[in-house]
């Protein structure tokens, strides 16, 4: 997969949140983003999976573009702000449901997904239930269960503890080597840094690539 941000530009109700971002990013590899609060981290990973459309500018995804060739990417798994689910079901019940959007995969594969995120999937409680920590773990199976060609995480390790900090990491770093490409914005540098093949500075809008020592 091969996704390229052209001249982009995103106006929201008079301000420029994007502000004229040209990016290539390619399969197999894992893309940092650093910046602080409101810099636009969230709203680029929104822009690159068609979540939102560019004011000026244009997003392709393999030479097609978003918006007009396709709505959304193909083969996407995604984890943005906070993840949120059906209450009132279990965590193994409420990625079911998701999985049968599309058939993709069956309850040993998400079963397999739950554990490597170290959730139980015969755990019979609720979804409402869960520790933030258990809601996060949720959050990250759901964007991978399905081995999707772009990965989106939006501060995956927040609410996790140092264990599950480093299980999260090997998830993201075998994705990359499945050949996924995975965009991961966090606030820890040094996790950002372990595991970034790239890494982009958001700030004001604007995105710089930023070399990696």
């Amino acid at each position: 997969m091969k996704i390229v941000v052209k001249d982009a530009t995103k106006v929201i109700k008079g301000a420029t949140i994007l502000k004229n971002v040209n990016i290539e990013l390619e399969s197999g590899r894992v893309y940092g983003l650093q910046g602080p609060n409101g810099g636009g981290k969230t709203m680029l990973m929104r822009l690159v999976c068609g979540l939102i459309r560019p004011t000026e500018g244009e997003v392709f995804i393999d030479d097609k573009r978003l918006g007009k060739d396709m709505d959304f990417p193909p083969s996407l798994g995604l984890l943005l702000e906070n993840p949120a689910f059906l209450p009132g079901y279990t965590g193994m019940k409420n990625l079911q449901m998701l999985a049968q959007l599309q058939n993709r995969i069956g309850v040993e594969q998400i079963r397999q997904t739950l554990l490597e995120v170290g959730l139980d999937p015969d755990d019979t409680r609720k979804y409402r239930k869960f520790s933030l920590g258990m809601k996060q773990r949720l959050g990250i199976a759901a964007a991978i269960m399905e081995m999707p060609d772009l990965i989106l995480l939006d501060e995956p390790t927040n609410a996790l503890d140092e264990a599950g900090v480093e299980q999260i990491c090997q998830l993201i770093r075998r994705e990359r080597n499945r050949g996924a490409l995975v965009i991961l914005a966090c606030h820890d540098a040094a996790v950002l840094e372990r595991l970034s093949d790239d890494i982009f500075t958001v700030c004001d809008g604007r995105v710089e690539r930023k070399a990696i020592t």
